[in-house]
């Protein structure tokens, strides 16, 4: 079960549960301390009797149990007790597993540790970043009374999803502390940031869509995100944080969990912003704060918008052949308690096409320190009206680097392309 799909089946009930967690996951780059409060986070929620988190090694190898936990919280001394059967069917099929009267499930026989242990009830779950496993979470209990249920199961499976990327996180930024100081910070933000990019794109019928992000030298806080929103409507969101290096990486991990724990929950783009502007106020002392911009598109072409200080997009209509940049609005996010967010919805026609993107495109400077501007983006959008998606973020990408001529980036350029096809 992917991340995008275990979200998706949470129930409202368990919604804050799941922020809670995800926040108290995600508040440290300590990579034991991480793999400390994943562990607790389960054993809390599952109320389990035992629980391991078995993580693979940095090459992809085997498992290896580095937190083992009892009801009581007590570290189990017996790391290797759990049903080796179950965790590995778990790490073949890359699918939750729930089972309820192991001791007579015929899809675990032979099973020497449920056996000798008299597990009864098991929940295991795989940890996946981009569809590579990076470890395996396991509960089970030998009470009569410890049943668990198929909200357990769903539960199980979304804290996996979310305790995968902190994990990875946390191992980028150890191996990223045995680096200089300098390289170090810049290496582990760069790397937080791609691992945080969508994989691949998201399709939805309608609509083609390209997305580019190109890290400075100078690490910023970029990033974009693209997901489905039910079967019928797709979420994008373009963010830039305050700060940057290793704070503003990290502010960026939490500000986009944040962002699509409630998109993807079904919360309204508007509601989704002003959630996580109350909940980063609420819970950030940082100092800093990220514009951002997020868009959710329909089968129809209908889109809802809501801009939080960030750069206006760029809406090229194919019927007029005339291109505008859409309405400024709101602040950025984690700035003030009362945010005058609003929600604009447009209704787009076949041909018409959004460019999305951050200051560093508009900001790119030439050797004599001029910006690429709005302007030279509208030029450059309307020479290649009509084409597809990629086309126009490439043409895009050359029209800026011919500008800059070989002047270093200040900033990180990150880029998305909407284009309607009806």
């Amino acid at each position: 079960m992917s991340d995008q799909a275990a979200l998706e089946k949470i129930g409202p009930e368990h919604l804050l549960t799941l922020y809670e967690i995800t926040r108290t996951i995600n508040s440290s780059l300590d990579f034991d301390e991480v793999l400390n409060n994943v562990m607790d986070s389960v054993m809390q929620v599952t109320r389990a009797q035992r629980g391991f988190l078995m993580i693979a090694g940095d090459d992809g190898g085997q498992l290896q149990v580095l937190v083992a936990r009892g009801m009581d919280g007590e570290t189990l001394d017996e790391a290797n007790a759990y049903s080796t059967t179950i965790v590995n069917q778990v790490v073949a099929t890359r699918q939750p597993l729930l089972t309820n009267n192991a001791q007579f499930d015929e899809r675990y026989k032979p099973g020497a540790s449920i056996i000798m242990r008299g597990l009864r009830a098991i929940l295991c779950a795989p940890m996946l970043v981009k569809g590579r496993l990076i470890g395996v979470v396991y509960v089970d209990t030998s009470l009569r009374s410890g049943n668990f249920t198929d909200a357990d199961l769903r539960l199980l499976s979304a804290v996996a999803g979310q305790a995968g990327t902190a994990i990875e996180n946390a191992r980028l930024y150890r191996v990223a502390v045995e680096k200089g100081r300098m390289e170090r910070e810049l290496q582990m933000a760069r790397e937080i940031q791609e691992s945080l990019l969508p994989g691949r794109v998201p399709t939805l019928p309608g609509y083609d869509i390209a997305a580019g992000w190109r890290s400075a030298r100078e690490v910023a806080g970029d990033f974009y995100d693209l997901f489905l929103v039910g079967d019928d409507a797709l979420g994008l969101v373009i963010a830039d944080v305050s700060d940057k290096g290793a704070p503003a990486a990290l502010f960026m991990a939490v500000a986009r969990s944040m962002i699509r724990t409630h998109a993807s929950a079904g919360f309204s783009p508007l509601d989704t912003i002003a959630r996580t502007n109350d909940l980063i106020l609420d819970d950030m002392r940082s100092g800093m704060f990220v514009t951002v911009y997020h868009s959710v598109f329909e089968r129809t072409g209908r889109a809802t918008h809501v801009n939080a200080g960030h750069n206006p997009p760029l809406w090229l209509h194919a019927r007029t052949g005339q291109a505008d940049f859409m309405p400024r609005g709101g602040r950025a996010i984690g700035w003030f308690p009362d945010n005058p967010l609003r929600a604009v919805e447009t209704q787009l026609e076949p041909g018409d096409v959004i460019v999305y993107y951050t200051d560093g495109l508009t900001e790119a400077e030439d050797p004599a320190h001029n910006f690429f501007g709005e302007e030279r983006l509208v030029q450059a959008v309307l020479e290649v009206a009509g084409e597809s998606a990629n086309r126009i973020l490439e043409t895009i990408i050359q029209r800026v680097d011919a500008f800059c001529a070989g002047a270093p980036a200040r900033d990180d350029l990150t880029l998305c392309v909407v284009r309607y096809t009806g």
